[in-house]
Formats: C-alpha cells, structure tokens, sequence
C-alpha cells in the first residue's frame, strides 16, 4: 500500500511558477517510479511527467517539455514537479502516481496508486 499526498497548487498569473510537492508513504520510495498526469476541465486525464526509481531518468509530455521539471528526493520520499513559464491551458488538477513495476510505461493503467490531486489555476 502506497498513500501520496499533492501539495503546492494555487493560483497563478500567466508566465508564473509553482512547484507541486508529492509525499509518498507506505513502501520503500526508491523501488518505484513515479509520474505526474493533470486533468482539466471537461478533458480526459494526461500524462506530465515520469521519473525513474533512482530519478536519472526522466520523461515529459510534449506540451511541457523545456516548462516543467520532475525531481524526486529519495531520502525525503518525495517528487517534485517544477512549473515555469505557465499557460492558461496549464489549469487542471494535477496528480502524482506511482509505478510499482517501474517498466517504463508512460501509460496511466501501469500506475498503482493515486494522490487526491492538487488544483492549479492560470489566469491571464
């Protein structure tokens, strides 16, 4: 059993940065990936971000890509995800997952466990 906890959302002015926070509890956090996937309004649920157990690896959507930056902290048990330069197509609510199996996929059916999710606003 993993519990993730999102934190860091608010409001924010376009060109703005927030970074969200993900606290994982329940199993060892090095033994698993974790990624970072939104949803807005109306709009199917989308991959982010995803990064490897040890964090060397990392994978972003196109639409983020040179935006957003994951991290991870393996001896805090967190991941991080670093937003610059937001859009008002950025807004959503954003969730953290993770990957028990670590094989890679960038698809959400691979994921095993789901924080509760944190909203993030872009105003003009």
């Amino acid at each position: 059993q993993v519990t993730l906890v999102e934190s860091g959302g608010g409001l924010v002015q376009a060109g703005g940065s927030l970074r969200l926070s993900c606290a994982a509890s329940g199993r060892t956090f090095s033994s698993y990936a974790m990624g970072w996937f939104r949803q807005a309004p109306g709009k199917e649920r989308e991959f982010v971000a995803r990064i490897s157990r040890t964090g060397i690896r990392t994978y972003y959507a196109d639409s983020v890509k040179g935006r957003f930056t994951i991290s991870r902290d393996n001896a805090q048990n967190s991941v991080h995800l670093q937003l610059n330069s937001l859009k008002p197509e950025d807004t959503a609510v954003y969730y953290c997952a993770a990957d028990l199996a670590a094989l890679g996929s960038l698809s959400q059916e691979a994921y095993d466990y789901w924080g509760q999710g944190t909203q993030v606003t872009v105003s003009l």
